[in-house]
C-alpha cells in the first residue's frame, strides 16, 4: 500500500508538471458544487453547524474563545504562507501582532479584542491580495458580526491562496518548459521500474499502427488513403531496403489513430494518458468540423454557387450548424442533423427571398434536407471524403517542420480558422509526447513490433 501511495503521488506530480507545460491556460479554480448536489448539502450543513456553534460560544457568559483562538491561529498560518521570502519585516510584524500566546492570555482574562484583531487581519490581507480581490477585502470592513466576518475572512483567504498558487505556476512555467522533457522521462522511468508491465497498451497501440501501415503499403503503395484512413506524412511508409514499415510511419499512424479512438473498446496508450482528455477533445472537434464542412459542401452543391457566394450566407449556415452540434458527442450527431437540415433549409429559403431568386421546389427542398440528414451515416461519401481531407491535413502537423503549413485541401476553406486552431493543438501535444516518449517508442518498435526494421537518421529522438 505504501508503494502504491508513493507511486500515485509521483504520477500526480508528473501530471501537474505536464499540465502546466502543455496547457498554457492551466490554473487552479474554486470548486463549485451544484446547489442541489449531495456534496453541496453536506458542506453547507457542516459549515452551518460549525459557525452556529461558534456563535453560541461567543454569546455565552463569559464567552468561550476556544474555537476563535484556533481560527486565529489558522488565519495567521495562512497569511504567513502567502508571504514571499523578501517579506521578512512584514513576517515579523505579523508574528508580533498575532502573538498566539498573548492572545490566549487575553482570552483567559476576558480581554480579547476580536474587532481590533480582525481589522489588523483585513489590513494585512489588503496589502497582500491581488488587485482582483481588493473589492472583496474592502467589503469585509463593513461586516460587523464577528462570526460572519471570520467566515468571510476564511473564504477570501482561500481565494488568495489560489491566486498565490496560480502566480507560482506562471512563475514556474518557463523553468518547467526548459526541463519538462527530462523531468517526465525521469519520472516515467521510475514508474516503469516499479510497474514493469506499464507499456502493454502502448505496445498494442503500435502493433495495430504497424499492421495498418503494412496493409496500406501492400494494397496501394502510391495511394495516400486506405480504407478511409489517411497514411500520415512520414519519411516513407516502408524502409527503402525492405518491406518493413519505418518506425516513424508507424508512430505517425498511431497518432492519427487517436482521432478515431473508441472509448471503452480500446485501451489508451499509457504514454498518452496525461493527454487523453485533451486528445479526445481534439477528436470531438475534428468530428464536428467534419459534419460542418460536409453540410456546407452538400448545401453548396444543391444551392449553387450564386447563392453560396452571397455575402454572409456561408457564415450563417456555419454558425447554425456549429450551434446545433455544440456539446454533443458524435453518437448524437444523427439527431442534430435532423434539426440542422431544417434550419439550413429555412436559412436557404430566407436568402433566396432576399436576393430575389425563386423558392425551392418541394423536390429540391426534400433533396437538400435528405442529403444533409444522410451525412449521419458513417459510410456517407461526402462525410468520408471530408474526413479523409481533414485527417490528411492534420497529419502534416505531426512534424514540427510542417507546423506552419497553410495548404488546405479542397472543400475545407469555410472551416479554415477552426481547422488551423485544432491542428496547432494536436501538433503541440504530439510534439511534446514525441520528445518525452520517443526513446520508449523506438525501443518497443525495434524489439517487439518491427524487429527487422533498419534504423533511420534522427529516429532516436523521433
Amino acid at each position: 500500500m505504501a508503494e502504491l501511495l508513493e507511486t500515485a503521488q509521483e504520477v500526480s506530480k508528473m501530471t501537474i508538471a505536464h499540465e502546466i507545460v502543455v496547457n498554457r491556460d492551466f490554473k487552479l479554480q474554486e470548486v463549485n458544487f451544484s446547489p442541489n448536489s449531495l456534496e453541496s448539502r453536506v458542506k453547507e450543513t457542516l459549515h452551518k453547524a460549525f459557525w452556529d456553534s461558534l456563535k453560541e460560544q461567543l454569546a455565552a457568559s463569559p464567552p468561550d474563545y476556544t474555537h476563535v483562538i484556533q481560527l486565529l491561529q489558522e488565519i495567521k498560518e495562512t497569511i504567513l504562507s502567502l508571504l514571499l521570502p523578501r517579506h521578512s519585516r512584514l513576517r515579523g510584524q505579523i508574528e508580533e501582532a498575532l502573538d498566539m500566546e498573548l492572545i490566549r492570555q487575553e482570552a483567559e482574562h476576558g480581554a480579547l479584542d476580536i474587532p481590533n484583531l480582525t481589522m489588523y487581519i483585513l489590513g494585512t490581507m489588503a496589502m497582500l491580495c491581488a488587485p482582483v480581490r481588493d473589492e472583496e477585502v474592502q467589503r469585509l470592513r463593513g461586516v460587523t458580526d464577528p462570526v460572519q466576518l471570520l467566515r468571510e475572512i476564511f473564504r477570501v483567504l482561500d481565494l488568495m491562496k489560489m491566486d498565490m498558487v496560480n502566480f507560482t505556476i506562471q512563475s514556474l512555467r518557463p523553468h518547467l518548459q526548459d526541463h519538462s522533457v527530462q523531468y517526465e522521462q525521469k519520472k516515467f522511468q521510475e514508474l516503469l521500474v516499479k510497474l514493469p508491465n506499464s507499456l502493454d497498451h502502448t505496445t498494442e497501440w503500435l502493433h495495430k499502427a504497424a499492421a495498418e501501415v503494412s496493409a496500406s503499403s501492400l494494397s496501394s503503395p502510391s495511394h495516400p488513403e486506405v480504407h478511409g484512413s489517411p497514411a500520415p506524412l512520414s519519411q516513407g511508409a516502408v524502409n527503402r531496403s525492405s518491406s518493413t514499415p519505418s518506425p516513424m510511419s508507424v508512430l505517425n499512424q498511431g497518432y492519427m489513430n487517436l482521432l478515431r479512438w473508441e472509448p471503452g473498446i480500446e485501451k489508451y496508450p499509457e504514454t498518452l494518458l496525461m493527454d487523453q482528455a485533451r486528445l479526445q477533445e481534439v477528436q470531438l472537434q475534428v468530428n464536428q468540423l467534419t459534419i460542418i464542412a460536409a453540410v456546407l459542401l452538400v448545401s453548396s452543391s444543391v444551392c449553387g454557387s450564386a447563392l453560396f457566394s452571397s455575402p454572409g450566407f456561408v457564415d450563417r449556415l456555419k454558425r447554425v450548424t456549429k450551434a446545433l452540434l455544440e456539446g454533443l458527442p458524435h453518437t448524437r450527431f444523427g439527431e442534430a442533423l435532423l434539426d440542422i437540415s431544417n434550419h439550413v433549409h429555412q436559412e436557404v429559403s430566407e436568402s433566396l427571398l432576399q436576393v430575389g431568386y425563386p423558392a425551392f421546389t418541394s423536390d429540391k427542398s426534400a433533396s437538400l434536407k435528405g442529403q444533409i440528414r444522410s451525412i449521419a451515416e458513417e459510410d456517407n461519401a461526402v462525410r468520408s471524403v471530408i474526413e479523409q481531407r481533414i485527417h490528411s491535413f492534420l497529419s502534416l502537423h505531426l512534424s514540427p517542420s510542417a507546423q506552419n503549413s497553410r495548404s488546405l485541401p479542397k472543400g475545407l476553406a469555410p472551416i479554415q480558422e477552426e481547422l488551423l486552431e485544432v491542428s496547432h493543438r494536436f501538433g503541440s501535444v504530439i510534439y511534446h509526447n514525441r520528445q518525452v516518449y520517443g526513446p520508449y517508442y523506438l525501443a518497443i518498435l525495434k524489439k517487439v513490433v518491427l524487429p527487422g526494421a533498419e534504423p533511420e537518421a534522427g529516429i532516436d529522438s523521433f
